[in-house]
């Protein structure tokens, strides 16, 4: 039975995520800014099987509230084995090549704000010598692409810490997944146009558990994600500058 914290977890690949444990029977303390939903989600997650549901409403931009997150999630659960950050928003990037404090904020929300929950999480596990820690990055973090530059140097950061991170907790006993998912289909992305890949967040959900169980460092989800950001990395900058991606 694993005892779980889930930031941001009313996001779309988190509660697919938390569906699966709450039928494992596992604990769960949900993190996320919107009180009704947190709510209606704890009351599914209860119908479906998990043994135990504690919530707060919560902002990832107040950093001083997240060493009180960590402590009420681990009161309430007795403990504390695994965290989930999938916290997030998509950026638009036409408005934040004009629009300075909207790109500052949004690095704030997928980059800085995940360095400094992060941090604490990372060394309360480490103290006690065991837990897994999950962080929902992107392969948009791979390369940066004018469709996306600014969300995608915001998880750039979050690719290199978790690295970083994964390198130093490893020899603690700490496990750090970096999850890069590609296209996902969630409300956050409904008002773009789909195809063949896109994933359902269902999908994402089952990979990040499993790259939990089995200690997996990195992983993109869909599989296929690993060759096409492959590619895109190794293609020469001056061919690069010419494409539109």
């Amino acid at each position: 039975m694993k005892k779980i914290l889930i930031v941001g977890a009313t996001s779309a690949m988190a509660e697919a995520c938390a569906r699966l444990w709450a039928q494992q029977g596992d604990h769960l303390f949900l993190a996320a800014r919107n009180a009704q939903q947190l709510q209606s989600l704890a009351a599914d997650l209860q119908t479906r099987g998990a043994t135990k549901v504690g919530t707060r409403v919560f902002d990832a931009n107040q950093h001083d509230q997240h060493a009180a997150l960590l402590a009420e999630a681990t009161q309430t659960l007795g403990g504390l084995d695994t965290v989930l950050i999938a916290h997030g928003t998509l950026t638009d990037q036409d408005r934040a090549q004009h629009d300075v404090p909207y790109a500052l904020a949004e690095i704030g929300t997928n980059g800085l704000s995940v360095v400094a929950l992060l941090t604490l999480v990372a060394n309360q596990l480490e103290q006690q010598g065991r837990g897994a820690i999950a962080v929902i990055s992107s392969v948009a973090g791979d390369r940066g692409r004018q469709s996306n530059y600014v969300y995608g140097s915001a998880k750039a950061m979050v690719s290199a810490f978790t690295s970083g991170l994964r390198q130093r907790l490893a020899k603690k006993g700490v496990h750090v997944v970096t999850v890069k998912p590609g296209f996902v289909d969630t409300p956050m992305t409904a008002h773009l146009p789909k195809g063949p890949l896109w994933a359902k967040p269902e999908q994402v959900a089952k990979d990040i558990s499993q790259a939990i169980d089995k200690g997996r460092s990195i992983v993109y989800t869909p599989g296929f994600w690993q060759l096409i950001m492959l590619i895109i990395k190794t293609i020469p900058e001056f061919v690069f500058v010419k494409l539109k991606l």
